[in-house]
């Protein structure tokens, strides 16, 4: 009975490798919005008023946790 739970538990490759890539993902777009946020010479957007680049940041940072939250309700349906 217990090996049965499990069983069922278990992620196949493919979405385990989803998975992993998601959170990668998502730690990319999060990594970059703060770079281009706090990182006053960022190499892509040198010379851009400040507005713009925090306003990129935040974008990219709110797109990060979009996809973590469809990542997640995802993961729980499967």
């Amino acid at each position: 009975m217990a090996y049965q739970k499990f069983r069922d538990r278990q992620k196949s490759p493919t979405k385990r490798f989803l998975l992993i890539l998601g959170l990668i993902m998502f730690a990319v777009y999060f990594s970059i919005g703060i770079c281009i946020i706090f990182w006053d010479k960022f190499p892509l957007l040198y010379g851009v008023d400040k507005i713009w680049k925090i306003s990129f940041g935040l974008l990219l940072i709110v797109y990060s946790f979009f996809r973590f939250v469809r990542l997640i309700k995802n993961q729980q349906h499967d």
